[in-house]
């Protein structure tokens, strides 16, 4: 590894777009410094915007309003926006917001004068990267003081498992997809399987989901994920747990999907969810002395600096929690150190959001974990066909749960399940984050008709049984 001396052509080199590479970028540019973000030409704003968290929300928003899935409580199972849903219309509206997503990334870099180089980036040495672009003899080398990895993550493939794009494919597939399909087999039952499942379910389509686990969503409170699955065998959703894909083979009429129980699964495309693989294949870290362990990830400090100190590393490429929104902030903190500037680390408490068809989300401590760790609390439960906003938007099967402490009355967790479940959660989420109570809710007016009023109801509920409690004992 060579050592170098004197200036270098840039002060931060960032190897990827996604949310973490953005906003690392966008940091140290802010900090006035020589800011580059090294990035294939197409795939600008990185998996996020054009393979992952984009793409399928939107998707999932296409597929909502075109089949008229939120208004059939209201006028039947047989309502639809357009009877015959092509993949042309689904997809029309995904390339529009990812079109859109992609200007405006590259607009803020550009404003904030942070040079962009198109390409492929591999290390030369520790403060030395080649990007070698699509064109040949594209290539350009260039020095950073600071380097900040964010390339995130593909779907990871089974070795034994053949791809074809067309009937067996991995969730980057569904994007390309040339129709949509009477049936389908989703392997894995994690949050990416379930979303997609379930998106696919509201659009009619008959779908097996397979998990080798005797549960789906495990991390999740248990009465909320018996509710997506009670909601998701309504849709004629067939679950085999504790079942493992022997072989799935391809016929001129689809798949054939062979469990190793001798089950056998008819349907026209498999999509393989089985979990995502860090992007470093690529990147030659021997030569800035790294390496990633087996699902391609680099291990990072408590500040995201890895094993050589000027190199850091943010986002799904580091693993837990992988999720986009802290992805973005990682990035900030992670030029935040790179530059020595003093920055607040942030709050433990974060939410989870699963975009599922109806959505879930989550802040804080499940029951099964306070009754492992001998943490007394009491149950608020508030149901959307209990209020009044709940009839007007059609959503008779959401709820919101409240997990409240009988010792000091704080909000120990949130639960939701139904309509605007990931916009409702962060409520609580700020409550707990400022050490609030549950009377806080109680004394507090809330706008009505709306959702939002499920906390004032659960609220009610739950300070009501502690109170009957407190009666009981004296």
């Amino acid at each position: 590894m060579s050592e170098r001396t004197g200036a270098y052509d840039y002060d931060l080199l960032v190897i990827g777009s996604g949310p973490g590479g953005q906003k690392a970028a966008i940091a140290a540019a802010k900090l006035g410094k020589r800011v580059c973000v090294a990035e294939r030409r197409h795939m600008m704003g990185g998996v996020c915007v054009n393979t992952g968290t984009i793409p399928s929300k939107t998707l999932r928003e296409a597929v909502l309003y075109l089949t008229g899935f939120a208004q059939r409580d209201m006028y039947g199972a047989s309502y639809r926006v357009k009877s015959e849903i092509t993949i042309s219309d689904l997809l029309a509206r995904t390339q529009h917001v990812v079109g859109r997503e992609v200007e405006v990334i590259r607009n803020q870099l550009m404003r904030n004068h942070v040079d962009l180089l198109g390409g492929t980036a591999r290390f030369v040495d520790a403060h030395t990267v080649a990007v070698e672009g699509e064109a040949r003899g594209d290539h350009n080398t260039v020095t950073a003081e600071n380097i900040v990895i964010a390339t995130g993550t593909r779907p990871a493939r089974p070795a034994e498992v053949e791809f074809d794009a067309d009937h067996v494919m991995d969730s980057d597939g569904v994007l390309d997809m040339k129709r949509v399909p009477g049936s389908m087999v989703v392997v894995g039952a994690g949050v990416i399987g379930i979303e997609y499942a379930s998106m696919f379910a509201a659009l009619g389509t008959r779908v097996t989901v397979v998990e080798k686990r005797p549960r789906m969503l495990e991390f999740c409170d248990p009465e909320v994920v018996e509710s997506l699955k009670f909601h998701l065998r309504d849709q004629a959703v067939t679950f085999r747990f504790g079942e493992e894909v022997e072989k799935v083979e391809i016929t001129p009429k689809g798949t054939v999907t062979s469990l190793a129980s001798g089950k056998r699964i008819a349907a026209d495309m498999v999509m393989y969810s089985a979990g995502r693989q860090g992007v470093t294949d690529e990147l030659d870290l021997e030569k800035a002395g790294l390496q990633a362990d087996r699902r391609g990830r680099i291990s990072v400090d408590g500040r995201y600096r890895t094993s050589v100190p000027h190199i850091f590393a943010v986002g799904d490429v580091i693993g837990f929690p992988a999720l986009a929104a802290t992805s973005m902030d990682q990035g900030r903190l992670a030029a935040y150190h790179a530059f020595d500037e003093p920055v607040r680390e942030l709050q433990e408490l974060q939410p989870i959001g699963i975009y599922t068809v109806p959505e879930i989300s989550y802040c804080g401590r499940t029951e099964e974990e306070l009754t492992a760790g001998s943490v007394p609390y009491e149950v608020g439960v508030s149901r959307y066909r209990e209020l009044a906003r709940g009839a007007i938007v059609g959503d008779s099967y959401g709820m919101l749960k409240l997990l409240v402490s009988t010792q000091d009355r704080t909000l120990l967790g949130v639960h939701v399940f139904g309509s605007g479940a990931t916009d409702l959660v962060h409520i609580g989420q700020a409550i707990m984050g400022c050490g609030g109570t549950v009377d806080y809710l109680v004394d507090t007016v809330l706008n009505y008709p709306t959702l939002s009023e499920a906390y004032k109801v659960a609220a009610l509920d739950v300070t009501n049984k502690i109170r009957a409690l407190e009666a009981f004992s004296g």
